[in-house]
This record gives C-alpha cells, sequence and structure tokens, in this order.
C-alpha cells in the first residue's frame, strides 16, 4: 500500500532496506540523520530517547531514514499548485503519522534501556 513501508513488518524488522547503506558505529548519516532530527522536533517528549536509542537500534534508524523520505515527499507535493495531490497529500500524512506512532511505541516498549 505505501512504497516507503513496504519493506518493513509489524516488528520492526528491515526486509530490503539494508541495500540502502549501512551506517558507520550505529550513528545515522544523510537521510537518516536527517529524519531523526525531524522526529527530535516533531516529537519533543521522546527526543532525549531517540538520542540514545538510535545509535543502538537498526530498526529505528530505518524509521528516522523512512521518515525523511516521506517527510521530503509530503514538502513536495504540498508545495504543487492544485487540488489533484490532495489524495497523495493525505497519504503521506498518514505515512508520516504512522512512522511517528511506531517511533513513540518503540520508545515507550524501550524506555528502560534509556537512561533518566
Amino acid at each position: 500500500m505505501y512504497d516507503i513501508m513496504a519493506s518493513w513488518n509489524k516488528t520492526g524488522d528491515r526486509d530490503d532496506l539494508m541495500a540502502r547503506g549501512s551506517r558507520s558505529e550505529g550513528l545515522p548519516d544523510g537521510t537518516g540523520q536527517r529524519g531523526l532530527w525531524r522526529l527530535m522536533l516533531r516529537l519533543p517528549a521522546v527526543r532525549g530517547q531517540l538520542q540514545v536509542l538510535v545509535p543502538r537500534t537498526d530498526s529505528l534508524g530505518d524509521l528516522c531514514e523512512a521518515y525523511e523520505d516521506a517527510s521530503v515527499t509530503l514538502e513536495r507535493l504540498r508545495s504543487m499548485p492544485g487540488e489533484e495531490n490532495c489524495p497523495r497529500i493525505r497519504e503521506y500524512e498518514t505515512i508520516c503519522a504512522e512512522i511517528e506512532s511506531e517511533v513513540i511505541q518503540y520508545c515507550l516498549e524501550h524506555r528502560s534501556g534509556v537512561p533518566q
């Protein structure tokens, strides 16, 4: 249904996203880093957890990449004149919201692994 999320199953395991490139020392780079920054701005309540968990977790890093891709596409669609893009805008708003929800859920489930 959603091309960005097609590579993810509900457990957050990667399928073909490994082909995108690896991150050295667990830190996201490029698209993943920009996605992390966006998520940290969008989700200030879990900002600290994201800073700690993303370098340790490939699945969160991949969600950051997917979020950046979806956010950039959403911004591009919103900047286009006309109403023909409305269904795609709604689709990408949903994708971004779903990724945000997955990130929040992950942070809630892994709260004990983050120093307070």
